[in-house]
């Protein structure tokens, strides 16, 4: 997790920062319905990187959003879902889909 020095002052830009771009929302949606795998991931966002995918994960488990579990299997077995701050992003984000929502409706008329 970053420092309170790290953030910006702007509560808005601090939320910009940690979730403010388009693979980490999608990322975090998915994260909503269950813990899910990183090929399942990759597979669901289309057009997203490895690399990407694999920065923006280790960006939200440092942030303290996201969960890292790593099963003792052969082979492993690694899962992420969201943690108890993730979670409390959810009305966010449920905020956003509404919204998303209702802008399509509105530009259907």
């Amino acid at each position: 997790m970053l420092k309170k020095e790290q953030l910006p002052e702007c509560p808005v830009a601090t939320t910009v920062q940690l979730i403010g771009n388009k693979w980490k929302l999608l990322i975090l949606r998915n994260l909503q319905t269950r813990p899910w795998r990183f090929n399942e991931l990759r597979r669901s966002l289309d057009g997203i990187s490895q690399k990407v995918l694999t920065e923006s994960l280790r960006a939200l488990e440092q942030d303290g959003l996201v969960n890292r579990t790593v099963f003792a299997e052969v082979p492993p077995r690694v899962e992420y879902s969201l943690s108890e701050l993730g979670e409390t992003l959810r009305p966010i984000l449920d905020a956003m889909q509404a919204w998303g929502i209702a802008y399509k409706e509105q530009a259907d008329d």
